[in-house]
């Protein structure tokens, strides 16, 4: 009866985690994209992309939930860093600053796709893989809404 209880739990826990929901949309040239918001509001991830369908923006993010959570990060702004060759996931979370020195994260595809970023250029590398946390936390559980 235990083993029954933890196995529960575990369903349990993976559902109410996530403090964020993915929202799926079309934008204004017919693109269908995604993104991550917070309960608090803030947007922690989207597409980078359009997608041609709304099924394909769905595989998308299907994606980040898969490959996220056990996401290396690797901060390309350090000489000669490499995600491990094994473990993780299928996809790795890169940090680095962009021209106007804004701190960022995308999270790259083995296939070398962008599969999302955060959408906006933090102040410190701090704050930026804050942000990339927060969306290893909350995208495995987080629910699928269409907007």
């Amino acid at each position: 009866e235990l083993a029954w209880e933890e196995d529960e739990d575990d369903i349990e826990t993976d559902v109410v985690a996530s403090k964020a929901t993915f929202e799926l949309y079309e934008d204004n040239s017919e693109q269908w994209r995604w993104r991550l918001v917070h309960v608090n509001g803030n947007i922690i991830a989207d597409s980078s992309e359009g997608y041609a369908s709304k099924q394909k923006a769905k595989q998308g993010l299907d994606s980040v939930k898969k490959n996220a959570p056990g996401g290396y990060v690797v901060d390309t702004s350090k000489e000669d860093e490499d995600a491990p060759e094994d473990g993780g996931s299928k996809a790795t979370f890169e940090l680095y600053a962009d021209k106007a020195a804004k701190w960022r994260w995308r999270l790259v595809h083995d296939n070398g796709e962008i599969i999302a970023d955060g959408g906006q250029g933090y102040s410190s590398k701090q704050k930026a893989k804050q942000g990339l946390q927060s969306v290893q936390t909350n995208a495995r559980g987080a629910p699928v809404e269409e907007v």
